[in-house]
């Protein structure tokens, strides 16, 4: 008897040997899949130690040997955007296919819950402005968008996922809706296939996004690499990164979508956001092996944080500052952010509800610096302010057209002599610049926009996007110029 089950076992064993020698692949390599176009394109996977790997695919063929702990990898060569539909071989002990492949644009898309915010939630919404077409969205399929939606579980070494699926019935519920309409835009506009991975956490911090070594390559934060138990502001870094994006590399892409801040504007990040936000996009781009891939984010939508009952007690200028972080974190280059204080409804709700826009305002983003489309892709941005008697000069990037939204008088500027005490000032735009002053200020010293967590101002420029709120007293970024 006890011959017998030594052999039942070692049966088992061999069985259970077998399987796990078999070619296996990562979720994010699978059917109805985008593959980047004009890019080497990494395949990866397991096999068993010293087995050799075949992968066949758009009249390409290569041949690899798994190492021995079983990774093996190959690199197939840059193709042309392609909407036939592909069928890729992987072959070893076993064989895999893949079908329903297409070429195109892929880009991924992270952050906390207003970038996680589903489409079926957005069709729920009731947003006061615009027309909202989610409702009618989700009753169509886009054969020529794919998702691939990463679940907020933190696994290794893969991460957790369905698939990629074609954007349309349950899936499209689920996934970002920022996401598919930044899609859906640049599809349109490009006219290629686009895969869209969503990876985001609601209520996220960017530390946990951030790979540790991220921020020990950092002199800003030398203080805590120096300690022996490395944290960033109380939190361990890298704890989501680890299970929800370094898995997804190297898979080729354009770039990344990023839309977050709001748990790290509670704790008071102020200016180090910025310093936060270097160590994010090096760290990312340190794991794809570039450093000019693409970075588009969104400026927080006002709201009233000075209500919420946080542990830390908000000022009215508790998010302006943070703002500002955001906006100097823009001049990393081959990133940019966008403005959307005009898509709120309710300053109570830290959610607004206009995602089809905001994934408009992140592809006008990616349209002009990664397309090279000759369009207007942000609001108004203060290059300089000069001095004058007892007015200010404005002048500002992306200033043509420079008008209020709603024909109304300008609103949420202030302006302050060398007392500092800040008072309402009268806004005049002329010849694309605006003329500040008010009763009282005979020598202005500095000004302020949008100072306000409720700011919601009027000030747009021809493309109907708005103007980015500043300050002049004490400015922490350097403009472009």
């Amino acid at each position: 008897m006890k011959k017998i089950n030594t052999v039942i076992i070692l049966f088992f064993i061999t069985v259970y040997s077998s399987s796990q020698a078999q070619v296996r692949l990562p979720k994010v390599i699978g059917n109805n899949m985008v593959l980047q176009r004009d890019k080497p394109l990494p395949i990866w996977g397991w096999a068993a130690s010293g087995e050799q790997v075949t992968v066949s695919f758009g009249g390409q063929k290569r041949t690899t040997i798994a190492d021995e702990t079983g990774s093996w990898k190959i690199v197939l060569s840059p193709l042309k955007a392609c909407r036939k539909p592909g069928v890729m071989t992987i072959a070893a002990s076993n064989t895999i296919q893949l079908t329903n492949i297409l070429v195109g644009e892929v880009w991924l898309c992270s952050g906390q819950s207003n970038m996680e915010y589903g489409m079926q939630r957005g069709s729920r919404a009731k947003p006061l402005k615009g027309i909202d077409s989610t409702e009618l969205a989700l009753q169509e399929s886009y054969p020529e968008i794919r998702i691939f939606l990463v679940q907020k579980v933190l696994s290794k070494p893969d991460v957790t996922s369905t698939g990629w699926s074609e954007a349309s019935g349950e899936s499209l519920k689920k996934f970002s809706a920022v996401g598919f309409y930044f899609a859906q835009k640049i599809q349109g506009e490009i006219n290629v296939p686009i895969g869209v991975i969503s990876s985001s956490w609601g209520g996220s911090r960017i530390e946990q996004w951030t790979p540790v070594e991220a921020y020990q390559s950092l002199p800003a934060f030398a203080a805590e690499t120096a300690k022996n138990i490395f944290m960033i502001d109380s939190v361990k870094p890298g704890k989501i990164y680890e299970s929800m994006i370094f898995p997804l590399s190297p898979f080729a892409l354009r770039g990344f979508l990023w839309y977050q801040g709001e748990s790290n504007c509670i704790i008071h990040d102020g200016l180090r956001y910025a310093d936060k936000m270097q160590a994010l996009v090096e760290g990312w781009r340190n794991l794809w092996g570039s450093n000019k891939l693409p970075f588009y984010s969104v400026l927080i939508a006002p709201c009233y944080y000075t209500k919420r009952k946080d542990p830390l007690i908000h000022s009215p200028e508790t998010l302006p500052e943070f703002w500002e972080a955001q906006i100097q974190s823009s001049y990393i280059p081959n990133t940019a952010v966008t403005a959307i204080s005009d898509l709120v409804d309710d300053l109570e709700d830290i959610h607004p509800s206009y995602k089809w826009e905001v994934g408009r305002r992140l592809a006008l983003l990616a349209l002009r610096n990664t397309y090279k489309r000759k369009i207007v892709s942000t609001g108004p941005l203060l290059k300089r302010v000069k001095f004058e008697k007892n007015k200010a000069k404005l002048f500002f990037e992306n200033e043509k057209g420079l008008q209020s939204a709603d024909g109304k008088p300008l609103t949420w500027f202030t302006i302050a002599d060398k007392e500092g005490a800040f008072i309402p000032a009268t806004a005049e735009i002329k010849n694309n610049k605006i003329f500040l002053s008010a009763v009282g200020i005979n020598k202005p010293k500095a000004v302020r926009f949008g100072w306000h967590e409720t700011a919601m101002p009027n000030l747009i420029n021809a493309a109907g996007l708005p103007a980015f709120p500043f300050r002049t007293k004490g400015l922490k970024w350097n403009y472009k110029k």
